[in-house]
């Protein structure tokens, strides 16, 4: 491609509503342009990256074995209800009306759609399994659209959906998928990581970046990774030790965090309990934390189910105490007590006295208390906690969803009756498991694991060219235009996907935009060069420029792509 002949929209400065690097530098390089609140145009550089993306996802699905097809982007409203997701999904549907005073939405996803087709067509166990994906933008109505493609209104997505006659049929396609998903990051060039981010039946993959909206929490010595809302935290020690302390008032006029306590009694923060107060199923509990740990709501409502936290009026009515100096030891028997897994195996520990100004030290389950009534994981993990599957410690880092596959099991099939006749003729209900990629999102992802202060540093595989070439004074050598058309032509030639720069731009300019739009490598074309028979040749990432031979370059670049 001759830039002469592209579309080359670079600019000096990001827009000031851009957040994340992201952002700045797809609008600097000319990747995109807003239309409108998370509505952007894809320009002709940006679209050659995305459908490169694109392409990769579809490459690797065909390999799995997927087939492809694609669903309207606009559907109809009967097949909501028959999930009963209309009533429930929220403002984030964008809901139409057709002429006739119908009701559509642009699809946010396509599980009702996949399975009205499915069980329209399929009839029998011989049929499946069947695994189908599309590559279609979807739309979600995002209060505030921010971050450029990281989280914009519309945006491409990949999304696959199987069908199974049994669960060992879906757990199969599902691991398939999970090497799928592994085989498409690696070749885009991004680290993206899954472990166990997402639990059972359903993992996610991020790739990691510290702009990430996701806490992570992973092992440096295996290849443990959770999501933090869902890895699981173990208690540092293995069994409570014996108590050695005597229980003992002890007056905090003005401390009512642990941090507080712990700094006027000159103890570690690590000795201290806090009470949080939740209300589930219309009763009053007392979540009992470490001081310096946080509750983990997603897994406190899987041991409480949907709860609230208490109100200042609720707390006084349940312990005759204001918040702030609240514990465990004296409740009564309408207050049920959950200690965390590292709290129940502490000993000599400091918590609240139920008493205004004052906590209590020296406390121990078993003699100044009872039991308590619960003992979970209720916690988010820690830098440094244990790695759950032993092989080290916990380190923490953010990242970016770009994946997640799962085992939706009977959910959809068995609300739109999506079945199958077995063997002996009987009818039975499909599993199904829904595997989705967003494309889109991915670019602004690999941006992020991968900038400088020049500009994009792409992978090759996502790169909107392999190479540029950057001939000085073409217009006035006749030597540089030869042998710049001769490397044009050889690298087409050779399946190279490269720009000419044959604008007449300043030599700064055409290296600043080069390094901007993430062009990973560089030959510069002069008559200083070619007098010794010599071209410069820098990589992106590179330090400093090489000189390369006129006769050797094309092969360098070559093996260089290969590598």
């Amino acid at each position: 491609m001759r830039a002469s002949q592209f579309f080359i929209s670079t600019q000096k400065e990001a827009p000031v509503d851009a957040e994340l690097i992201s952002h700045k530098l797809m609008i600097r390089a000319g990747l995109i342009k807003k239309l409108g609140n998370g509505l952007y145009s894809w320009m002709p550089l940006g679209l050659r990256v995305l459908r490169k993306v694109e392409n990769i996802v579809r490459d690797e699905m065909n390999k799995a074995g997927a087939l492809e097809l694609l669903m309207p982007a606009v559907q109809p409203k009967e097949l909501w209800d028959e999930t009963g997701r209309w009533a429930v999904f929220g403002p984030q549907m964008l809901k139409i009306k057709d002429r006739h005073e119908r009701d559509f939405c642009f699809g946010p996803t396509h599980e009702e759609v996949i399975t009205d087709i499915v069980r329209r067509e399929i009839n029998s166990y011989k049929q499946v399994p069947l695994n189908l994906y599309q590559i279609q933008p979807k739309f979600l109505d995002e209060i505030r659209p921010r971050f450029g493609v990281m989280r914009a209104r519309e945006f491409l997505m990949k999304d696959a959906y199987s069908f199974h006659t049994n669960y060992e049929s879906l757990q199969k396609t599902y691991a398939q998928m999970h090497q799928t998903y592994s085989q498409i990051f690696t070749r885009l060039g991004v680290k993206a990581d899954s472990g166990a981010i997402g639990g059972d039946g359903s993992q996610e993959f991020h790739v990691l970046a510290d702009s990430g909206e996701d806490a992570l929490a992973y092992c440096e010595h295996s290849d443990y990774a959770a999501n933090v809302e869902l890895a699981e935290a173990l208690p540092q020690a293995n069994t409570r030790a014996a108590a050695g302390d005597a229980l003992k008032e002890v007056e905090t006029p003005k401390q009512t965090q642990c941090e507080d306590v712990a700094k006027l009694l000159g103890i570690s923060v690590e000795c201290t309990v806090k009470a949080i107060a939740l209300i589930a199923n219309e009763k009053f509990h007392l979540a009992l934390l470490r001081g310096d740990h946080n509750l983990n709501e997603v897994k406190a409502s899987k041991v409480l189910g949907d709860f609230r936290f208490a109100t200042e009026e609720e707390i006084r009515a349940n312990l005759n105490c204001p918040p702030g100096f609240i514990g465990p030891v004296g409740v009564g028997a309408n207050v049920t007590v959950i200690a965390d897994k590292t709290v129940a195996l502490m000993s000599d520990f400091v918590c609240g006295a139920n008493k205004p100004k004052y906590h209590l030290s020296g406390v121990n389950f078993g003699r100044d208390l009872p039991e308590p009534s619960l003992v979970a994981d209720i916690r988010n993990v820690v830098e440094g906690d244990a790695s759950p599957d032993g092989k080290g410690k916990l380190s923490l880092c953010r990242g970016i969803e770009v994946g997640h596959i799962f085992q939706l099991r009977t959910k959809y099939a068995q609300a739109m009756n999506a079945s199958y006749l077995d063997e002996n003729g009987q009818s039975q209900i499909m599993e199904m498991g829904c595997y989705g990629i967003g494309v889109s999102r991915i670019v602004g992802a690999a941006i992020e694991q991968g900038c400088d202060e020049k500009g994009i540093i792409f992978p090759i595989s996502m790169a909107p060219f392999e190479v540029i070439i950057c001939p000085i004074g073409m217009d006035k050598s006749e030597h540089v235009k030869k042998i710049t058309l001769q490397f044009y032509e050889d690298c087409k030639k050779n399946g190279i996907d490269v720009l000419l720069d044959d604008r007449g731009e300043r030599p700064g300019v055409m290296f600043a935009e080069s390094d901007l739009m993430g062009i990973p490598h560089r030959i510069v074309v002069g008559e200083r060069g070619l007098a010794e028979g010599k071209v410069e040749y820098k990589a992106r990432t590179a330090p400093e420029a090489q000189n390369l031979l006129v006769n050797e370059v094309i092969s360098f670049i070559q093996s260089t792509i290969n590598d």
